[in-house]
């Protein structure tokens, strides 16, 4: 199955009537990308968040995108132009939020912004990029695929930045629209579909399942049933690309009814990587397919789940008509994305990375990267984790989740703003837990504990990891500047 690309107008006759987006809560990493799209397309965008630093103030202020500080009804009322639509995200109280209310007061039009991302997805060829692990790696891989190919796809990836894309979100010319399809919650209080049955792809990826939301799903079951629901709207001429190692994946794929390639380590695959090997910061593999051995890939960025994004992103793109040896040069010219083993800086010969990872799974596939690219550094991974709701439902994986490194420093659980309750449980709890399974595991509250350590203990040659989905990307600039003490 191939599919011929051919070419769209800048803004595609389903989205003319939109003139002017108004986005509540601009800086998430989901709603900037879009935002970016949608001024890309020729839409007017302006929007409000809250006034603290967060990692996508940069790149909305490279794409001349401003905001209002707060939220409050008076940042609708008082525009002097009404927008055709206003997009808000669950983040900042969804459907609640007082600029939403007084939105719909005055009869403007509101969508969350997982169904607005899946209305722009409607007027192209929707690939869309599921998994609870993967996602924002793969689609990025996949765009970057696709553009370096000739073929100047749309694209909103959550992810802060794609370094080699230059931005999260790009209006292209051609007819797809790669997007992450992301299975939490659409409005936490006012509506419970996951977000990613907005969407109407005609291919997904769906690199895993796991239980990652309690807060959204009652187990692991609930989750299994919402990606059975969002395969079955992938058309028959459509195309689903499954991650077949993963054991809860698998069991959900006889429900599957449109057609469907597997990808993996397993000698079930359809693509099979045969051999993963590291070296100068770089990652090799091979994969063969039906016995063809289709040669060697390379990375720019570290760990088998990696090469498991990778090679789930070259078989979207060669189902699309692209050749292997294209593909081998868009992943080649892949050099990450933001917040996933990112390099932040390097002082007196310590080395510091920055990583979203904050389900027990990313932290060991991020630490096990690590080992692999640093083999005999000593690592220290500096953890914030995010819900008291995620890190109660997930304790004891937690617990177990610091092996690759030399050293684990866990700090005060950042909470979500839907949290009411801390539910029993903190992060001395966790850190008491963790040292069953490995002793330099040590709990230090706040930022200034952290810095007052380092300044004692860190060493050249150190490698330090932040982790967490919270704030801790924002203790950069303090980190390096203790560690040039």
């Amino acid at each position: 199955m191939a599919f011929l690309n051919m070419f769209y107008s800048k803004k595609p006759s389903q989205l003319k009537n939109l003139r002017f987006i108004y986005f509540v809560g601009i800086k998430g990493v989901a709603m900037t990308a879009l935002a970016i799209v949608a001024k890309e397309m020729g839409i007017k965008v302006n929007g409000s968040d809250v006034g603290e630093e967060f990692i996508t103030d940069a790149v909305l202020k490279r794409n001349k995108i401003s905001w209002q500080r707060g939220f409050k009804k008076e940042n609708i009322t008082t525009l002097k132009r009404k927008p055709d639509l206003v997009v808000v995200t669950g983040a900042h109280g969804g459907m609640t939020n007082p600029e939403a209310l007084a939105a719909k007061e005055i009869g403007l039009k509101v969508m969350m912004h997982g169904q607005a991302l899946g209305m722009f997805m409607d007027s192209f060829q929707g690939i869309a990029v599921a998994g609870c692990h993967g996602k924002t790696t793969t689609a990025a891989m996949v765009a970057t695929i696709l553009a370096k190919s000739g073929l100047d796809p749309c694209f909103a990836v959550g992810s802060g930045d794609i370094f080699c894309l230059s931005n999260p979100g790009h209006a292209g010319q051609g007819k797809y629209f790669v997007a992450e399809a992301d299975e939490y919650l659409t409005c936490p209080l006012t509506d419970k579909t996951p977000r990613f049955l907005w969407q109407n792809p005609k291919i997904a990826v769906f690199t895993n399942i796991e239980y990652d939301h309690p807060d959204a799903f009652t187990d692991l079951e609930a989750v299994k049933k919402a990606f059975s629901k969002f395969s079955q709207k992938i058309p028959q001429d459509g195309l689903l690309v499954a991650g077949i190692d993963n054991q809860n994946l698998r069991q959900i794929l006889p429900d599957v009814t449109c057609p469907m390639i597997t990808f993996g380590r397993s000698p079930l695959s359809d693509y099979q990587i045969i051999r993963i090997s590291f070296g100068q910061e770089r990652t090799w593999f091979r994969v063969k397919h039906k016995e063809i051995d289709l040669g060697e890939f390379s990375l720019q960025v570290p760990g088998a789940h990696n090469v498991l994004n990778a090679l789930a992103g070259a078989v979207v793109a060669n189902r699309l008509g692209i050749s292997w040896e294209k593909i081998k040069k868009g992943l080649k010219a892949f050099s990450g994305t933001k917040r996933r083993f990112e390099k932040i800086g390097a002082v007196n010969g310590i080395f510091l990375y920055d990583d979203y990872a904050h389900h027990p799974t990313e932290i060991r596939a991020t630490l096990k990267a690590a080992r692999d690219w640093f083999p005999k550094k000593r690592i220290i991974c500096i953890f914030q984790p995010h819900t008291y709701s995620r890190t109660k439902a997930l304790f004891s994986e937690f617990a177990r989740s610091f092996k690759e490194a030399n050293i684990g420093i866990i700090v005060d659980i950042y909470s979500s703003a839907r949290e009411k309750d801390d539910l029993g449980i903190n992060s001395k709890m966790l850190v008491n837990e963790a040292k069953k399974h490995r002793q330099n595991v040590y709990y230090l509250a706040k930022k200034r504990g952290v810095l007052d350590w380092l300044r004692k203990n860190a060493l050249s040659g150190d490698i330090i990891f932040t982790m967490g989905a919270g704030d801790i990307f924002s203790w950069h600039t303090e980190l390096l500047e203790t560690l040039k003490e």
